[in-house]
């Protein structure tokens, strides 16, 4: 039973999409899943928004300054519209919190608000997702 709630935990740290259903086919009950994912999908954000500073601060060393571009495209146009809380809230739900990270060190966002957003989108898309598959589940 350990560690087949590591393996979701371990799964969640990269992609809860796949953790909670492991965590379904393991037979594990749906509390322990969402516990297991909301662990593994915060450690997953906290060790993104690690790596991204160290990577960060590893690349500045080694770029030449670039003449900067015009902000234009769909992109900018959203992070201009939603900013930190779309990045990190809505970031996580769809695409995933490091993804999320990844583009918001891109963006220089300051990283403790997006990590505020994107552990409450962690704990969101856990309960949302966990409940999903419990209740679709009960329907078989």
């Amino acid at each position: 039973m350990i560690l087949k709630i590591l393996t979701v935990a371990g799964l969640a740290t990269f992609e809860i999409y796949a953790a909670i259903p492991a965590g379904f086919a393991f037979g594990l009950p749906a509390w322990v899943i969402f516990l297991a994912s909301l662990i593994g999908g915060l450690v997953g954000v906290f060790v993104a928004t690690f790596l991204g500073d160290k990577i960060k601060a590893f690349l500045a060393r080694y770029r030449k300054p670039k003449p900067e571009k015009p902000k234009t495209g769909l992109i900018y146009t959203l992070w201009e519209k939603y900013g930190v809380i779309g990045l990190g809230f809505f970031g996580t739900m769809t695409v995933g919190a490091p993804v999320s990270i990844g583009v918001g060190v891109g963006f220089n966002v300051p990283l403790q608000k997006l990590l505020v957003w994107c552990c409450l989108g962690v704990f969101t898309r856990c309960a949302l997702f966990t409940a999903i598959g419990y209740y679709g589940l009960k329907l078989f």
